[in-house]
């Protein structure tokens, strides 16, 4: 590898580190203690602590063995390396911390907290490209052979699924309430720092002075315009729609020029999930 990509892999083995450690935090300190889940494999684990009394990061890496097969043939190898670095710190860390006596046993604290700590922890391993095994690796993987499938939808039922089968086995109903507040909170977190510093709207203008209001938003919010050519079907008229992706603090400027220039202009504004590109987020190779 080059010098960069070496630094860029250390960097990405550094941020999945520190995720899985604040994971584990809210597994052992949080979580465990008070009965609750936020699905994946820490889920199962959950359930297999309180039957049998196996520690929790043994069995994590018991039950990641089948999925760490199929994804040394299916993923990558760095992707496969920092997601093996990431289980085991996960399963280490929450060993090492369920000896200690939980920070509290007010499920609701619980459920928060937890959720919150969940979310902050994924977020980091996601965005060093990398995983702690469980319920987004074996969405991955059945992604590889099922390539329409939505990754986001798989990892959501994995997780549900564990939550109920939490309540089945432990037979409290509250147990899927609470857990079902975390796995909340924890993908609220992930959208914000996973999704949100890159949050962009996607503006489509239409107006009879399209030229002036594209130039003016290049000069003024200094964000680039693509004109795409139209044609209205209720009069037949051929028409320049101007299309800007611009971030959130952008949007009152960009909406004050259309108004003072074009009263008249049809406006559309959408969510962005992510722009790649000069100016917004420069993707890691």
């Amino acid at each position: 590898m080059k010098k960069t990509d070496i630094s860029s892999f250390i960097y990405d083995i550094a941020q999945t580190v520190l995720g899985a450690t604040i994971l584990s935090f809210a597994v052992a300190l949080f979580l465990l203690p008070n009965e609750l889940s936020s699905g994946g494999f820490s889920g199962i684990a959950t359930i297999i602590y309180y039957l049998f009394k196996v520690p929790v990061g043994t069995t994590i890496i018991v039950l990641n063995i089948p999925l760490f097969i199929f994804a040394t043939f299916k993923i990558g190898k760095r992707f496969l390396v920092k997601s093996l670095v990431g289980t085991v710190t996960l399963s280490l860390v929450i060993d090492f911390l369920n000896k200690f006596r939980p920070l509290t046993n007010d499920k609701i604290l619980a459920c928060v907290y937890g959720g919150i700590l969940t979310g902050i922890g994924t977020a980091l391993i996601l965005r060093a490209h990398s995983s702690t095994g469980g319920s987004d690796l074996a969405g991955l993987i059945i992604k590889e052979y099922k390539p329409m499938a939505r990754i986001g939808n798989l990892i959501t039922i994995i997780d549900f699924t564990i939550v109920g089968l939490n309540v089945i086995f432990l037979r409290k109903i509250e147990i899927g309430l609470y857990s079902a507040i975390t796995i909340y909170l924890m993908g609220k977190v992930i959208d914000i720092l996973f999704e949100g510093i890159y949050f962009t709207k996607l503006v489509f203008i239409i107006s009879n002075k399209s030229e002036k209001i594209a130039e003016l938003i290049k000069n003024k919010v200094k964000r680039g315009v693509t004109g795409i050519y139209g044609k209205g079907m209720y009069v037949g008229n051929n028409k320049l729609i101007l299309m800007c992706a611009i971030r959130r603090n952008d949007l009152a400027e960009l909406k004050k020029i259309i108004k003072e220039n074009d009263p008249q202009a049809f406006l559309i504004i959408t969510n962005s999930r992510e722009v790649l590109g000069t100016g917004f987020k420069i993707e890691k190779s």
